[in-house]
């Protein structure tokens, strides 16, 4: 009997304000489109920003949400909670063009299922929003809304001057619409505030193929950033902003008490300021604690940054851990966490909201504390980092739970379902 994908041949169009690069919207993105090549569909690719395939992408330079046009729209309305009729002009204009772009990408590759990651959910370019909307309703395309960040998890967001925008279209509600979440307490909201029904698909990796083991390029990766091969290498596998709660991480290390350890963290604070980083660094050196932040060591691609150093990716450098840890206050889902399994790595986790709800159920075996580092924390990590028998036990039995719920085979199934609600059994 030949499944859905055969029987309806089916294309994608993915839209978005980016896809490039390795930002978590990005890359779930470019898993989905993975799993769809592989079942024999066509994948194309629209928005503001691309590093796809080019004969299977359409540029629309508006859609990025960095375009100087729709950075001065967001600081009108969310920074200075402005709204002029210029401003509401000006917003109409990018949204018709954005439509004709929307209406472009379409007549080129005639897809038959739209799939729109992020840009009805987080408001970071209002036209796109208000361009989708108006698109979805007039095309009547199937499509699947795969919202990673809703604007009220965002205090930012919560401005009067743009409120009738959010709620025409971040997200809209829409019979062809079938919307798709990264964690069940995002779907509740959604539900109470909208009505709508959703499917939870949390963020995956292919389970199905190990890692395996670091290779030749990668081995020297403690000797570029000056650590022995017998330090204690933690690692802060995410940016440096405050929400990471990586204060826990730098105490953690200082009450371990290990004579050689050091935090390694991968990437520096990005587009949310500096302050943060300051204070980290600060805390640090308070702490008697050896810091080091290598965000210029690690690139989408293994070369040489502008210094002519060698670079790695995030990849590389999770052979390298003695221990992961995760001490975020919120988050989406967890990449890392998922990233940390996969790599048969221990983890240290704050039992964060999504991890309560989504993560902890399944039974990863974890080091997890509420809030605070205690002294059970610090005996049940000395306990694995001393233990390889209790290591292997705990990194097989995570490896095996993440192939089960957080795997294509996962993704597989959880898109057969939607589907099946599209086109029927």
């Amino acid at each position: 009997m030949r499944t859905i994908w055969e029987r309806e041949k089916l294309s994608f169009g993915f839209v978005s304000t980016r896809f490039a690069g390795t930002d978590g919207v990005s890359l779930e993105a470019k898993k989905w489109a993975e799993l769809m090549e592989h079942r024999g569909c066509e994948v194309y690719f629209m928005a503001g920003k691309l590093d796809t395939p080019p004969d299977a992408s359409h540029l629309v330079e508006t859609a990025f949400f960095h375009h100087p046009d729709i950075v001065e729209i967001q600081r009108a309305l969310f920074e200075r909670n402005e709204r002029t009729p210029s401003i509401s002009r000006r917003i109409q204009e990018l949204k018709e063009d954005l439509k004709s772009g929307l209406e472009e990408f379409r007549d080129r590759f005639q897809f038959d299922i739209l799939v729109v990651e992020n840009a009805l959910a987080i408001p970071v370019n209002i036209p796109l929003g208000l361009a989708l909307t108006e698109f979805i309703s007039e095309s009547g395309l199937p499509t699947i809304a795969h919202h990673h960040d809703f604007y009220w998890e965002r205090q930012r967001f919560n401005r009067a001057a743009a409120m009738d925008y959010l709620r025409q279209a971040f997200p809209p509600v829409h019979p062809n619409i079938q919307h798709v979440v990264i964690n069940s307490l995002a779907g509740h909201d959604l539900a109470m505030r909208t009505g709508a029904s959703w499917t939870l698909i949390p963020n995956i990796l292919d389970f199905k193929y190990s890692p395996g083991d670091m290779d030749e390029y990668t081995s020297d990766f403690r000797r570029e950033i000056d650590l022995d091969e017998d330090s204690l290498l933690i690692l802060q596998p995410t940016r440096v902003v405050s929400r990471k709660g990586i204060e826990t991480a730098i105490e953690l290390v200082r009450r371990l008490d290990h004579p050689k350890s050091s935090l390694v963290i991968t990437h520096d604070a990005g587009d949310e300021g500096l302050t943060y980083l300051r204070r980290i660094e600060e805390y640090a050196a308070f702490m008697e604690v050896d810091l080091r932040i290598v965000s210029d060591r690690v690139a989408e691609q293994r070369g040489v940054n502008d210094d002519g150093k060698k670079t790695y990716t995030l990849w590389d450098i999770y052979p390298h851990a003695n221990l992961v840890t995760f001490p975020s206050t919120y988050e989406g889902y967890g990449n890392a966490f998922v990233e940390a399994i996969y790599f048969r790595r221990p983890i240290v986790v704050n039992r964060y909201s999504i991890f309560e709800a989504d993560i902890e159920p399944k039974g990863f075996d974890v080091i997890a504390f509420d809030q605070f580092i205690t002294e059970d924390t610090l005996d049940d990590v000395r306990r694995i980092i001393s233990d390889p028998g209790r290591l292997e036990e705990m990194a097989e039995k995570n490896y095996m739970l993440g192939w089960r719920y957080l795997s294509y085979e996962m993704l597989q199934e959880r898109l057969e379902s939607i589907l099946v609600e599209i086109y029927g059994s």
